[in-house]
């Protein structure tokens, strides 16, 4: 155990540059006592790691210093071909870089990780779009790749929902995302950082002005918050609803997760035939609606009176549509 943290302590050094001993002790979950011993037991073995004090200081290697370890495992082969996974490599205009990248890796593994490598990239396959709906095209998704590493500023004609629905944009690229096949642009204006929808990028231009991202800014937590507050923005209102076996069966198909965690949480059995009695989060009357008339005679609204109403009114004007003469 402490070799395999001697040799991640050393890859730290190489690919971070210079790290405080607390760093490094975040980094890999030990104590910083414990940081100080392996970094001297690096020095003892002849690794040249050296200190510098103060302010902004830390441990780093000698310029110039490269390990030459190479082995892998098989795991760490593996995980290399997850990395690889073609198709939003394509979107972002990588292809040709990605597959050259595996051939000289795998080209650099020893023979028993080179198979172990190539078995796995040939049983695995990612689909990023979700079932019923094509991804969304980004034609302008190789240039903002482009932004995000070059740091430069891009100036975009933005296709937004609310009027004005046009809009022009000079953005600061922070990073992409992709979710459920659509990829997303988080970027920083005048006005603070904020989440684009790549596919709705009508025009967009690289300008020269370069900027600098900041250093604290972490795009997997910034995305977390995001869809937390997506979430907590989206459903402003519940309802009680009374579904059937099969409707409970079907619900997964048909509405959010978030309403099918809702109703795993707050299921209480009503009546001998199956029938539960939940409460769902709700984004409007007009949007439940909608979403609960696809579960037919497996669902029945209990409340609130406005969307049972809605329900109601919706049923009678399909009864007389389809009233046999």
């Amino acid at each position: 155990m402490t070799a395999s943290r001697l040799l991640s302590v050393l890859l730290l050094l190489q690919s971070r540059g210079r790290m405080s001993a607390q760093g490094i002790a975040e980094e890999l979950e030990v104590s910083v006592r414990t940081a100080y011993r392996d970094l001297t037991r690096l020095q003892a073995a002849g690794i040249p790691v050296y200190a510098e004090p103060g302010r902004g200081g830390g441990y780093q290697l000698l310029e110039g210093y490269r390990t030459r370890l190479t082995g892998m495992s098989e795991g760490e082969a593996r995980a290399l071909f997850f990395a690889g996974l073609p198709g939003p490599a394509a979107e972002l205009g990588l292809a040709e870089e990605v597959t050259a990248a595996r051939l000289k890796l795998l080209a650099a593994l020893p023979t028993g990780a080179r198979a172990e490598a190539a078995r796995t990239a040939a049983v695995f396959h990612l689909d990023a779009p979700g079932w019923y709906r094509e991804p969304e095209p980004a034609p302008h998704l190789p240039l903002l790749v482009d932004a995000v590493l070059t740091r430069r500023a891009v100036d975009v004609r933005y296709r937004r929902w609310r009027a004005p629905q046009e809009v022009d944009r000079r953005l600061h690229p922070y990073g992409l995302v992709l979710k459920s096949g659509t990829w997303y642009l988080v970027a920083a204006t005048a006005k603070g950082v904020a989440t684009y929808r790549a596919g709705q990028v009508l025009e967009a231009a690289l300008s020269d002005e370069l900027f600098e991202r900041p250093g604290d800014f972490d795009l997997g937590a910034y995305w977390a918050g995001y869809l937390a507050d997506f979430t907590a923005r989206r459903y402003t209102g519940s309802a009680t609803i009374r579904l059937s076996p099969r409707g409970r069966r079907r619900l997964p198909d048909n509405v959010p997760p978030e309403v099918v965690r809702s109703v795993d949480a707050t299921a209480t059995a009503v009546g001998d035939e199956g029938w539960v009695e939940a409460v769902i989060p709700t984004e409007s009357t007009g949007h439940a609606c909608g979403e609960l008339l696809r579960l037919g005679v497996d669902v029945e609204v209990v409340a609130p009176a406005e969307l049972r109403r809605a329900v109601a009114a919706t049923v009678e004007v399909l009864a007389r549509t389809y009233a046999l003469p």
